[in-house]
């Protein structure tokens, strides 16, 4: 028997955990009109926006690691409903550039308010939010999502599939 039927993986664990928190943070800001993923475009926009970068959607996109399609068609949405606003860059016609509107800010800082008491629930496991086992997780999680992964390569068969 394999190894992988009795232990979870460390890409199980951690896609496990991203659900887990999707699904929460989607329950938390349910209640102000967002899913978790406009939560996460308005939230890093308005980091971003406090930093003094008013981000095209690409560069949104790679903050976020979101898709540029999801970005566009989360944009679109949010600006119906007047939380951000997009105009086309002055310097590159294909670009689009977002701001969050007085609107949206208020919508976020709700938010975000809510989202770091989920943060802190989740963080109470290992010592709370600025524990040092947490700031260690914290340090591991960004070294594993700056490891860079190998394309996806286009076959038809794993290789794992092959010792079957």
């Amino acid at each position: 028997m394999s190894r992988l039927l009795h232990r979870p993986t460390p890409g199980y664990l951690v896609w496990r955990l991203s659900m887990k928190l999707r699904a929460s943070v989607d329950a938390a800001v349910a209640p102000l009109g967002l899913t978790h993923a406009q939560y996460s475009v308005l939230a890093s926009l308005r980091g971003m926006t406090e930093a003094g970068h008013h981000p095209s959607q690409r560069e949104l996109a790679d903050h976020t690691g979101l898709d540029p399609i999801y970005i566009s068609k989360l944009a679109r949405a949010l600006a119906q409903r007047g939380l951000i606003e997009r105009a086309p860059d002055d310097r590159d016609t294909r670009a689009v550039r977002l701001t969050v509107t007085r609107k949206g800010l208020g919508v976020i800082d709700r938010a975000i308010a809510i989202v770091a008491e989920l943060q802190d629930q989740f963080a109470a496991a290992l010592g709370g939010i600025s524990s040092r086992r947490m700031q260690a997780f914290m340090k591991e999680l960004e070294l594993l999502i700056a490891t860079p992964l190998p394309a996806p390569a286009s076959r038809t068969t794993h290789p794992r599939e092959k010792q079957l």
